[in-house]
């Protein structure tokens, strides 16, 4: 498929708002990669890309690193850049490092709880929620992936640890990559969990905490892989 096909529909006039040029590239293009508008492994050819955001290719290269850093492209020196091949290795891999750090996440986020930053994540939870059920009753597979990532990387943020923060922002781009991919698992369920996860975090149950944090994200693994068996290489 070429890319001006995958493409079609994506781009629209940008420049209108308070963001950089190079932020709302990113975006665009982030957006494009995890709905699989752009299939993985399409080169992104610079100059096309750069006429349809109808901007120079100055934006679009400061865009590329950002997309890189989230894992979603890479690039090969004097080829160009590639939207990344995802492999079942590869979602091995990333169930490995969130069972470790989000678990680390949940139980730091029933420790802070009562601090004096936790409340207005609180609150980004408890509306990411109700969005979030809003999505499954909808059946917006979009907002279902994209609220889920958002719910992790709330908890992640309540932690309070800078360091636990700065490792798992690059993961959250292919976290929900994955999360779109596997959108026919039961998303209902998902949200029983994130409100149980929740629960234990405002009570400042920490122990209670970890283990449904590992236990939401252990639960996925085997589902999400019979689900991309058939999609994606070994």
């Amino acid at each position: 498929m070429h890319l001006r096909t995958e493409l079609e529909g994506v781009t629209e006039p940008i420049g209108t708002t308070n963001r950089s040029l190079s932020a709302q590239i990113y975006e665009h293009l982030r957006h494009a990669i995890i709905e699989g508008k752009i299939a993985q492994g399409t080169k992104l050819r610079e100059q096309w890309i750069a006429d349809q955001f109808k901007v120079s290719r100055v934006p679009l290269r400061e865009a590329i690193p950002l997309l890189e850093s989230e894992g979603l492209v890479y690039t090969v020196p004097r080829h160009g850049t590639f939207v990344t091949r995802l492999t079942l290795r590869d979602v091995h891999d990333l169930f490995d490092v969130r069972e470790t750090l989000e678990t680390l996440a949940a139980r730091l986020a029933a420790e802070r709880i009562n601090g004096p930053d936790a409340q207005e994540t609180v609150e980004a939870l408890k509306d990411n929620l109700q969005r979030a059920k809003h999505a499954v009753r909808d059946g917006n597979d979009t907002d279902i992936a994209a609220t889920s990532a958002e719910f992790h990387r709330l908890v992640v943020e309540l932690s309070g640890n800078a360091l636990l923060r700065t490792m798992m922002r690059p993961i959250s781009g292919r976290v929900q990559w994955l999360f779109r991919l596997t959108s026919a698992r039961d998303p209902k369920a998902a949200c029983r969990a994130h409100e149980q996860l929740l629960r234990a975090i405002l009570r400042g149950e920490v122990d209670r905490a970890g283990e449904l944090a590992f236990e939401h994200i252990a639960s996925g693994r085997k589902p999400s892989l019979v689900l991309l068996a058939d999609l994606l290489p070994a």
